[in-house]
């Protein structure tokens, strides 16, 4: 059985509608090493006082910016990973706390893809019960500052903050058997595996966390139904927090995404929310935007992933995207990212 939160709902990458909790955990760890706040919170415009503030809320492209400046930042090349084993349950409030409360194993996997947005909008999450494997699979998100420097970085922090999450919730003798990852084989291979204490696969499909199905079937020891059930309440009030932070403009996206290959005109779109044409124009004004930024953000967003994570050539992307011809998608993309798609292609695979 196979559980996927990818398409819960559609934020867009400046929506400030997630808590600053892993941004000030990277922070946290990046002065560790001695490395300079200012320099740690270059580019992502947040103060230390707003860190520390639970009201606070970022977003996604402030998320990658923190991890992005890591990467760059840290002379540990296994910060990312060891960083990962420093976040914990507490480190997610009410998701980890839920997770923690959880009665069923497969259940807790279960409502941690469910409910991912409140935790890592950097990271698409999957989990599969494949009867004696337990298999987890980490796809980053689409962002033109994921490279392939900074994928890595993302792949090894969450490998390691999904160890140090089995460990609060199953104990700590827990441990991956093996790991599975898209990228080659590193120059620092035998310390990479080392450091995960497990066989590692390179040059594989997809990005996997692999363990002992059984691990499963034991029973948690701080699992309790009445607390579960309160928990996952609050969780469903902080996604409903979170799609009201979204708003109208969230609503468009979810369309759009609908229709990626058969464009929606804006006054379809506005007919399908039950308003004039007028209406929605205004009212995205009103949040800073426009249907044509919001279409560009969309289909920026999939050209990259399927620029990133697939081999489909430019002619089959242009395609799949719902344009009339490849040119036109060459001319597209390089209004959004000053760069052709090839170019682009390179830079998220360069090491």
């Amino acid at each position: 059985m196979e559980f996927n939160g990818a398409t819960m709902m559609s934020v867009g990458p400046d929506d400030k509608v997630y808590p600053a909790v892993t941004i000030a955990a990277m922070v946290h760890a990046l002065g560790e090493e001695n490395i300079a706040l200012s320099d740690a919170l270059s580019g992502i415009h947040i103060s230390k006082g707003a860190l520390a503030s639970p009201s606070t809320r970022v977003s996604l492209n402030q998320i990658i910016a923190c991890y992005s400046n890591a990467a760059r930042l840290s002379h540990n090349p296994q910060f990312a990973y060891q960083t990962g084993l420093g976040f914990h349950v507490t480190t997610y409030g009410m998701f980890g706390f839920a997770i923690l409360s959880s009665t069923d194993f497969r259940h807790a996997a279960k409502f941690a893809v469910k409910y991912r947005l409140l935790a890592a909008p950097e990271m698409e999450v999957f989990f599969k019960d494949e009867n004696e494997r337990a298999v987890w699979t980490f796809v980053p998100t689409a962002h033109p500052r994921v490279n392939a420097k900074l994928y890595r970085f993302l792949v090894d922090l969450h490998f390691g903050i999904a160890t140090a999450l089995h460990r609060d919730v199953m104990g700590p003798s827990f441990a991956p058997q093996e790991l599975q990852v898209k990228f080659g084989r590193p120059t620092d291979a035998r310390l990479y595996e080392e450091a995960f204490g497990c066989r590692v696969l390179y040059g594989q499909p997809d990005n996997k966390l692999i363990y002992d199905a059984a691990w499963l079937d034991r029973t948690p020891e701080m699992g309790n139904p009445i607390t579960h059930s309160l928990l996952v309440t609050l969780c469903d009030e902080l996604l409903e927090e979170l799609n009201l932070r979204v708003g109208l403009v969230g609503k468009v996206r979810h369309v759009l995404l609908v229709n990626l290959m058969k464009p929606t005109s804006f006054d379809a779109i506005a007919k399908h929310l039950h308003m004039t044409s007028r209406t929605l124009g205004r009212k995205l004004r009103e949040e800073n935007t426009s249907y044509r930024k919001l279409v560009d953000e969309l289909r920026m967003h999939m050209g990259i992933k399927y620029l990133r994570d697939t081999d489909l050539t430019i002619e089959e992307i242009a395609y799949a995207m719902g344009f009339s011809d490849a040119a036109n998608f060459r001319r597209a993309f390089r209004r959004w990212t000053k760069g052709t798609p090839l170019k682009i292609r390179d830079f998220l695979s360069a090491t």
